[in-house]
């Protein structure tokens, strides 16, 4: 492994299809990063516990409620949890309590302390969970990012202070 990937966070949001949620949040946190942290190597990506949507772009209400906020997501694409990513990644990042509980079950033991809810990092829905808005209308979309942008700012000042580690 490379020196500049050792120093790397890397950072993956999961939900069921990714295709809603895990998207938005990948957007929702690149922006945070590039604003706020872009002197780190942080790299961050999404997926779904399952593949029904390989391939795919974000739902158009996902990418529509995303670029209400200046977030382009529409160049992501849908793809399954893969047993290399539990090696890969050094925050996993669940939205509900579903996916959380695949992931610790398909993850080695050594993997589980990097695995956790995304709404841990929320100051006030810890342990919650991010609904998934699919069946919904488009208000659905917006919470979903309310909850995310609540949690993105405590996980952003994790991953700093990991990054930071690394460095020196």
């Amino acid at each position: 492994m490379s020196e500049e990937s050792q120093s790397t966070v890397h950072v993956l949001f999961v939900c069921m299809g990714n295709i809603c949620r895990s998207p938005m949040a990948e957007g929702v946190f690149r922006q945070r990063v590039e604003q706020r942290a872009g002197d780190f190597a942080i790299e961050i990506d999404s997926a779904g516990t399952h593949g029904y949507h390989d391939g795919s772009p974000p739902d158009e209400r996902a990418q529509a409620a995303a670029t209400r906020r200046g977030i382009d997501i529409s160049s992501l694409a849908a793809r399954r949890v893969a047993a290399e990513d539990f090696d890969r990644f050094d925050f996993i990042l669940a939205m509900d309590a579903e996916n959380l509980e695949f992931l610790l079950d398909y993850s080695g033991a050594e993997h589980r302390e990097k695995i956790r809810l995304l709404l841990d990092y929320s100051l006030t829905r810890e342990g919650g969970e991010v609904p998934d808005p699919y069946y919904g209308g488009p208000t659905g979309f917006e919470r979903v990012l309310d909850l995310i942008e609540e949690a993105a700012d405590r996980l952003l000042e994790d991953v700093v202070n990991t990054a930071a580690s690394r460095v020196g």
